[in-house]
């Protein structure tokens, strides 16, 4: 069973940058895209940012200027810069080792972690 672990969440001030770091229990070279979402509170979940297996990265509307996401063997990453309030979230780690049989060009995301807090603070 793949297992996905959070870690870098909690308090922070505006500003502040955050990294976090998402811990698979295989090699990351397996998964055809991984990626952190977040649900802000009484919001939709979105996209933060996404890498496919050849590389490509797609980032969220929302933190496109902001936002760097990298990888290596076991890990996925996501760094914030310049943390608004509207970043509070709960951000989740996602993997994917299918395409969407409705849409080819779309990974759906089998495999989720718990989720981290992350609460910017003004």
């Amino acid at each position: 069973q793949v297992q996905l672990v959070e870690s870098g969440g909690g308090l922070v001030q505006v500003g502040d940058s955050l990294k976090l770091s998402c811990a698979a229990s295989i090699s990351v070279t397996r998964f055809i895209a991984m990626a952190f979402f977040r649900r802000p509170p009484g919001k939709e979940r979105e996209l933060v940012a996404r890498v496919r297996g050849d590389g490509n990265i797609l980032y969220g509307d929302s933190v496109e200027d902001r936002c760097t996401l990298s990888r290596d063997n076991g890990n996925l990453y996501v760094s914030i810069n310049d943390l608004k309030p509207d970043d509070t979230a709960m951000y989740y780690c996602a993997a994917s080792i299918r395409y969407s049989t409705a849409d080819p060009r779309w990974p759906v995301y089998d495999f989720w972690g718990q989720g981290i807090q992350v609460t910017v603070s003004s």
